[in-house]
């Protein structure tokens, strides 16, 4: 194998997958995470099939599948609650697992974490990464408690806002998409199965949409301005505020939010990196190197298949950087056509009228050039 031995910085989605799926073939790994210690952060979150995939080659899609909610369509409305159209998702995945799930972000991490631990992953928290370099064949690490150890190769996986990317030599930088976002996670009635609310004029927000993430609650979604204006409400109050020329099933939601309910207010950010992702042995995955606008769906799936396939690329035997060239080259197509679709998505909801706008045609193709050849 080309490694054997692996260093992670980065306990999120990306960096428990790669270590997972490293330590199933046999890598020692060891992973550190800036936090003091692991909470149960987060909202929701719609996992594509092509996450599942990647889920299930690492042997925890049963878990996955017990615990959130599965759906094979989005049903799209207009704001007032009008029907315009149910839509299949395509499978990602594959036609042996279902198009979507709907989960709590803290419930997938827990499943991820409980993985890597069953695995053999050494895991230390409060450290970060401090210095590092490629000697050889080999990545040197320097930690922020100044301990320094060599490895086969060091895996950056610290998100979009990642200390160590321009380290990597890397020049792109998050950037602004336009859009804000709201989150939170409430309640929904039974027959409330997921949706996607478009405006029918220019006040309030840009687009609400829902998911199911359980049998009586459910992860919402609102699109507005990247600035949250200085109007002196509440989280909750500012919500209600950009939802209430939303109706129907959104009528439920909008009400269902108080004082108690726990939100998440944040501006929508993107990068992409379509160049190298590596200095020598130290090589940057996940939302370091390419993370979109949440508007197909495809973040956290895109970060766990650059996971499992840089594990299938770094245990063949043969030349590191021939691999690592060949993973990048496989990589660089996919992860474009959905950093495409996004933006032109994002740039839609920020010019709402534009001629020739056709957002459920870009979705379906960008989610259709995913699905796995029969």
């Amino acid at each position: 194998m080309s490694v054997r031995n692996v260093l992670i910085v980065g306990g999120g989605f990306t960096g428990l997958t790669t270590a997972i799926a490293l330590a199933r073939r046999d890598v020692k790994v060891t992973l550190v995470e800036k936090a003091q210690a692991w909470a149960r952060v987060g909202h929701g979150l719609t996992i594509q099939g092509n996450a599942l995939r990647v889920f299930k080659e690492i042997g925890v899609i049963d878990e996955v599948l017990a615990t959130g909610h599965p759906e094979n369509a989005v049903t799209l409305f207009w704001a007032d609650g009008r029907v315009m159209a149910k839509m299949p998702t395509p499978r990602t995945g594959g036609d042996d697992l279902p198009a979507t799930v709907g989960m709590l972000r803290p419930d997938l991490h827990e499943i991820l974490l409980r993985a890597a631990e069953r695995h053999g992953v050494e895991i230390r928290l409060g450290l970060e990464l401090a210095d590092f370099e490629t000697q050889g064949d080999t990545a040197v690490s320097v930690l922020s408690d100044g301990t320094r150890e060599t490895w086969d190769a060091i895996v950056v996986a610290d998100g979009i806002k990642s200390q160590n990317r321009p380290k990597l030599g890397i020049t792109e930088d998050r950037a602004p998409s336009g859009l804000g976002i709201w989150r939170a996670v409430t309640s929904r009635t039974p027959e409330m199965i997921g949706g996607i609310a478009y405006p029918l004029d220019d006040s309030g927000a840009f687009k609400v949409g829902y998911t199911p993430v359980s049998e009586d609650q459910c992860y919402i979604f609102v699109l507005c301005s990247p600035v949250r204006p200085d109007n002196g409400l509440e989280g909750w109050q500012e919500v209600q505020r950009l939802m209430a020329n939303y109706h129907g099933e959104f009528d439920h939601l909008r009400e269902s939010l108080g004082p108690d309910t726990f939100l998440n207010f944040q501006e929508i950010e993107w990068i992409f990196v379509e160049g190298p992702w590596n200095k020598g042995r130290v090589v940057a995955l996940g939302e370091a190197v390419h993370a979109v606008p949440p508007l197909i769906a495809q973040g956290a799936a895109q970060c766990v298949e650059d996971a499992l396939l840089f594990a299938e690329y770094m245990t063949q035997d043969g030349d590191f950087d021939e691999q690592l060239a060949a993973f990048h080259a496989r990589r660089i197509p996919r992860i474009k056509g959905v950093v495409d679709a996004s933006l032109q998505l994002a740039e839609w909801e920020l010019h709402p009228g534009t001629p020739d706008a056709d957002p459920g045609r870009v979705m379906a193709q960008a989610l259709m050039a995913l699905v796995p050849a029969p």
